[in-house]
């Protein structure tokens, strides 16, 4: 089993417990990003992969390498729409687990309000990234990877 990060986009919390988790139970993790991460030392199971620049070059590493029982952490609602049906667990930085039963749902509503944005109509965002929001998501990836080290 494997974590992935695709890090471009990750908060910088999300990184953390991330790597926190990889040293706590020996597990290879590897942050994918376009532009050069630095790792603290001491996080001996921490890898980065970097990759060229371009739209979702990062992305497509993750989709034609991470495997079932691999668990992924990204915001990228199309990256998960690739991984869910491999059998990788998925995890956004909030803590939310896309699943084969709402993936379809949440890429319909990504397209949605992406040409709601196209059309120049404001839709908002996310509320601030805070405490409840980090640990909600150390609590989802502590489940996630349980699970998925008990099914190897």
């Amino acid at each position: 089993m494997k974590l992935w990060l695709d890090a471009d986009a990750t908060p910088r919390d999300v990184k953390e417990i991330c790597l926190r988790a990889s040293n706590r139970l020996a597990l290879e993790t590897l942050l994918v990003a376009n532009q050069r991460l630095l790792i603290p030392p001491g996080y001996v199971h921490v890898s980065v992969v970097r990759v060229d620049g371009g739209p979702d070059v990062a992305d497509r590493y993750i989709a034609e390498h991470a495997n079932s029982g691999d668990v992924a952490v990204t915001a990228d609602i199309p990256l998960a729409a690739l991984l869910v049906p491999k059998g990788v667990v998925v995890l956004d930085p909030r803590g939310d687990e896309y699943s084969a039963e709402s993936i379809g749902e949440r890429l319909s509503v990504r397209n949605f309000m992406e040409s709601l944005r196209g059309a120049g109509i404001e839709t908002g965002g996310h509320a601030a990234y805070g405490p409840r929001e980090k640990q909600a998501f150390a609590n989802a990836l502590d489940r996630a990877l349980t699970r998925s080290r008990g099914r190897r």
